[in-house]
C-alpha cells in the first residue's frame, strides 16, 4: 500500500481505539500538534487526550497507573528514541508487575511508538533509532509488533485492544508522513 494509505490505516486505528469507552490517548503534541504523528490525533475527541509534557517515564508510569484502574491507555511516542527514556517504567514495573503481583495486576497498555524518519527533514542520529530488536529481547511479558503495512495496522491494534490477558503491546510504525 502506498504511504498515504499507512497514514489512513493509523487514522482508523485511532478511530477505532477512541471508540471504546474505557481508552485514554497520552502524549506529547495530544493537543497542541506541532511533530508530524500529531495529524493522526485530529479524529479522537478532545476529552480523550491528555497532553503530557517532556516527561516519558511519568507518561507511561501514569499510563500503567491507569491501567490498574481499569482504563486503556494509548501512550503515544513519536519516536523510540523517546520511548528510551521511559525504559524504566517499561522493562522494571510495566513488564513485570503481573509477575511481582502473582498475577493480581495485569495492567494493558497500548503503546505506539515510531521509527523516526530522515524525510523531508533528517533529525539526526539521536531521533531515528529503531530498538525493536533490542527491546524484544529484554521484555518477557510485553506483545512487540512492528507495523511493516497497512495492512497490519488496523488488525494488530484491535488485537491490542482486545486481548484479554492484560498483556500490554508496543506498535511500532515505521512509515514516512
Amino acid at each position: 500500500m502506498s504511504e498515504l494509505n499507512y497514514s489512513e490505516e493509523l487514522q482508523k486505528a485511532m478511530i477505532y481505539l477512541s471508540n471504546q469507552e474505557d481508552t485514554l490517548f497520552l502524549g506529547q503534541s495530544m493537543e497542541y500538534g506541532g511533530i508530524a504523528i500529531a495529524n493522526s490525533f485530529n479524529c479522537i475527541p478532545i476529552e480523550k487526550r491528555i497532553e503530557m509534557p517532556v516527561a516519558e517515564n511519568l507518561q507511561l508510569g501514569i499510563s500503567t497507573g491507569m491501567a490498574i484502574t481499569g482504563y486503556t491507555p494509548v501512550s503515544v511516542y513519536p519516536r523510540w528514541n523517546f520511548l528510551i527514556l521511559a525504559a524504566d517504567q517499561l522493562v522494571n514495573h510495566l513488564d513485570k508487575l503481573s509477575e511481582m503481583t502473582l498475577g493480581q495486576y495485569k495492567p494493558k497498555v497500548i503503546i505506539r511508538v515510531a521509527v523516526g524518519v530522515t524525510k523531508p527533514v533528517d533529525p539526526q542520529e539521536q531521533h531515528v533509532g529503531d530498538f525493536t530488536d533490542g527491546f524484544r529481547s529484554i521484555l518477557k511479558n510485553v506483545n512487540l509488533v512492528k507495523l511493516k503495512t497497512a495492512e497490519q495496522i488496523l488488525p494488530e491494534y484491535r488485537n491490542a485492544y482486545e486481548r484479554q490477558d492484560g498483556v500490554s503491546t508496543i506498535l511500532v510504525e515505521e512509515h514516512q508522513f
